[in-house]
């Protein structure tokens, strides 16, 4: 917990990907007149390799990265996919015996120290205590599972979901597995106001975290009893059994490939070469597929 805390310290005092060296051309990206509560805005890598990362993400993804600076003269980077930026990447400092390699999701809401004492309250964790970033206000927390999530309110508003609609070499989705999926719905539905729905999907039950008038996330229980929950990242790719080839080849490692007892081949988990699992998924592909 100690490592974690170190590394998301870091990641927070990082901008959220907005320090670049020269103010980032947002020119082709739309933001919403009132913030979108609920909606993972943005999307940070923390990474024990930058340097593999890089070069993992930019031949995986096709993204440009560009330079920044982080706290403490740590490396950060800002993902571009064509004109849109869609994630960061920040070198975390290595700590014995424990891997803080991982994707961070931060959700809007509409007051970070609100929603962290709400955390408090529903029996979570702060990780990072609110603090002021050039463009914002952030803060990492953990649920009461332990799966780790970032806060956000942004002093220019969210983007909108024109900007962020889910295509190849984009994030898609993002997910928790959980221990308790009716417990850990009733947590964000707490902390967060979602509109929990459960539905039928094949694989058995999956509940869909509603907010700002769209479906933002979804609970899943864990597939393996010794994984600890985690929120996971979902990018979009056309042929997920040709980007797992590529992950092989960029130094990444297949957890699970693409077969038809894995929501019909329809997607893949991997990890990055540093040790970060995402999730490739087909795009486009049916929303009960996900």
């Amino acid at each position: 917990m100690a490592a974690l805390r170190t590394a998301f310290a870091l990641l927070t005092a990082a901008c959220l990907g907005s320090c670049a060296a020269a103010p980032p051309d947002l020119g082709d990206m739309t933001f919403a007149d009132e913030p979108l509560l609920g909606k993972a805005v943005w999307h940070d890598l923390i990474t024990e390799d930058l340097e593999a990362a890089s070069r993992f993400y930019s031949g995986l993804f096709g993204w440009t990265l560009e330079p920044a600076r982080g706290a403490a003269g740590q490396g950060y980077l800002v993902a571009r996919d064509g004109n849109i930026y869609v994630a960061g990447l920040l070198q975390a400092r290595r700590s014995a015996g424990s891997n803080v390699s991982r994707w961070l999701p931060y959700v809007s809401v509409s007051n970070v120290d609100s929603a962290t004492a709400r955390v408090t309250d529903a029996g979570g964790t702060v990780l990072v205590a609110p603090r002021d970033v050039p463009l914002g206000r952030v803060a990492a927390i953990t649920d009461e599972e332990g799966a780790v999530l970032g806060l956000a309110r942004s002093s220019f508003g969210d983007p909108d979901d024109a900007t962020t609609a889910g295509a190849v070499n984009r994030v898609v989705w993002n997910e928790l597995l959980a221990d308790d999926p009716a417990e850990a719905a009733r947590f964000y539905e707490r902390v967060f106001g979602y509109q929990a729905r459960e539905i039928e999907r094949r694989g058995g039950d999956y509940i869909l975290l509603h907010a700002s008038g769209g479906e933002r996330a979804g609970i899943l229980a864990k597939p393996v009893a010794d994984w600890k929950p985690v929120w996971l990242t979902y990018f979009g790719v056309t042929d997920p059994a040709a980007a797992v080839a590529r992950v092989e080849a960029l130094g990444g490692r297949v957890v699970a490939a693409p077969s038809p007892e894995l929501r019909e081949g329809t997607m893949a988990v991997v990890t990055d070469p540093s040790g970060a699992v995402l999730v490739l998924q087909q795009w486009p592909v049916a929303a009960n597929d996900r």
